[in-house]
């Protein structure tokens, strides 16, 4: 179950990622100490080696007397004349020599020359070899036929001659042990060994190596709990959001996910679950009302003709008796199929399957053709007519664009006073058309008009079930006006009157 959970796996890889660059940031940081140290202790055995290897080039092995030493290094002797004062007489006024003295040596580039002036080496200045000896170096020194040639008393006694080039000039640097080695060989071809005891910087870096895993072992614990810490917070949207799916798919379509950054990813990816299931909680109760009000609507019809086909076969009955209960359970059966065809219209309305012939239609001729079908009605209601013509072509299916004429021409008689009016009027723009139904009725009331267009709802609940209104007629006018890509909006005063105002793109 660990290795499946988004939470480890995160751990996993941020510890890993952590782990790499503790590791690398450590070695690198070991190894650029140790190599600054050894270099350290590398120049200072070179600097020590170089006047040795001139040293036991002129006075070491067969062949090798006055040999030069390698690079700028100097050594200088004092010559005396038979007769001259003694090393350390006075100089004569003028800052010179006594005559006669002069000197000899390796100059810069290495050439052997003369000299004259105040150079002396005190009597009991220490020689290179003493002086290396007496700060802790090791000696040795091997002619060119790897015969020993003197070695120091520190020397360690298994040190032997160390295997490299015999070019003239080469050099050998080395760590055997706890011990750091420079080797020289001259042009003689003498060798030079100078090696010091390193003990002391390998256990202090020892003590760095440690000190560096303690202290990244410590920053990967650290790491490590705030990684945990980041994926928790991380995560914690997400089961907010599976353990709020799993209640609304358990029914309780009212849980909603809590949105505590609605500017990050996880937040935004919030806000819109939330609205969706907005959106679902909305489209279930709507259809919970929906079912609810088809299955009252059909059972009162339903309920109308099982009553009067009882009551017609309860006994005998006249051919004239019979012939009005049939009537009777025509006018419910024709109100039912009225019924079930406007479901089954908002029905494929909801399923986007409901295909439309579009075409340009003159919208005057079919506002025409439509009051003309109900005049009967308005004069039976003693409700007049008027009609504002503007000439107006839109792009739609003629029938059901006449239906929205019928429903809106049909409400605004059967809610309109006796003797009241119904004033209908066609506008165009460039780019949509206007068909408006006013009527001086009833009006409606304003807490009713944010449901007008809702399926079954009905302002006046009594008056429109008595007229065998089912509530139906304006949610399919909606739908057809949606389906068209137009609006459709109501503006109302009680005891004033109601306008419709449909708007449907120009052709």
């Amino acid at each position: 179950m660990l290795t499946h959970s988004l939470r480890w796996r995160l751990q996993v890889w941020h510890g890993l990622l952590l782990l790499i660059v503790l590791v690398t940031f450590g070695c690198t940081a070991y190894y650029l100490v140790l190599d600054n140290r050894l270099r350290r202790v590398d120049q200072e055995l070179q600097r020590r080696a170089l006047p040795l290897a001139g040293m036991f080039g002129r006075f070491g092995g067969p062949g090798s007397a006055g040999e030069r030493p390698p690079g700028n290094f100097r050594i200088f002797r004092d010559r005396v004349d038979p007769g001259d004062s003694a090393p350390g007489e006075p100089r004569s006024p003028d800052g010179k020599r006594p005559e006669g003295r002069s000197g000899f040596g390796f100059g810069p580039d290495g050439a052997r020359g003369s000299f004259s002036g105040d150079f002396r080496q005190p009597p009991d200045m220490p020689s290179p070899f003493e002086d290396a000896v007496a700060s802790g170096y090791y000696i040795v020194a091997w002619s060119r036929e790897g015969e020993e040639l003197r070695r120091s008393t520190n020397a360690p006694p298994e040190l032997s001659v160390p295997e490299m080039e015999t070019a003239a000039d080469t050099a050998l640097a080395r760590t055997r042990g706890e011990f750091r080695e420079f080797a020289l060989r001259t042009r003689a071809g003498s060798l030079v060994l100078v090696g010091h005891d390193i003990a002391p910087d390998l256990a202090e870096l020892r003590r760095l190596g440690w000190l560096l895993s303690l202290v990244g072992g410590g920053v990967l614990l650290l790491g490590l709990a705030g990684g945990w810490w980041l994926a928790a917070r991380a995560i914690r949207p997400i089961e907010d959001i599976s353990q709020t799916a799993v209640k609304i798919a358990g029914g309780n379509l009212a849980e909603r996910i809590q949105v505590t950054d609605p500017a990050d990813e996880l937040g935004r990816l919030a806000g819109v679950l939330n609205s969706t299931f907005t959106r679902l909680e909305a489209a279930f109760a709507q259809q919970k009302q929906f079912t609810a009000d088809a299955a009252h609507e059909l059972r009162t019809p339903i309920a109308v003709l099982i009553s009067e086909a009882q009551t017609t076969l309860a006994r005998e009955r006249t051919p004239g008796e019979y012939r009005e209960a049939v009537q009777e359970c025509l006018a419910v059966a024709q109100q039912m199929r009225r019924l079930t065809e406007s479901l089954l219209d908002l029905s494929r309305f909801d399923s986007g399957h409901e295909r439309m012939e579009c075409k340009p239609v003159d919208l005057v001729a079919l506002v025409g053709e439509t009051l003309a079908l109900v005049q009967p009605l308005a004069e039976q209601r003693n409700v007049r007519l008027a009609f504002d013509p503007e000439h107006a072509t839109c792009l739609g299916d003629a029938q059901r664009l006449g239906q929205i004429a019928t429903n809106l021409l049909t409400n605004a008689i059967c809610y309109n006073r006796p003797g009241g009016e119904v004033r209908v009027r066609t506008a165009a723009t460039a780019s949509h058309v206007l068909l408006e139904v006013h009527d001086t009725g009833q009006g409606i009331a304003a807490e009713d008009l944010p449901h007008l267009f809702e399926r079954f709802y009905r302002a006046d609940k009594a008056r429109t079930r008595s007229a065998g209104h089912a509530g139906l007629g304006l949610a399919i006018c909606k739908a057809i006006v949606d389906a068209h890509g137009g609006t459709l909006a109501v503006t109302s005063q009680p005891g004033v009157g109601s306008t419709f105002a449909v708007r449907l793109p120009a052709a």
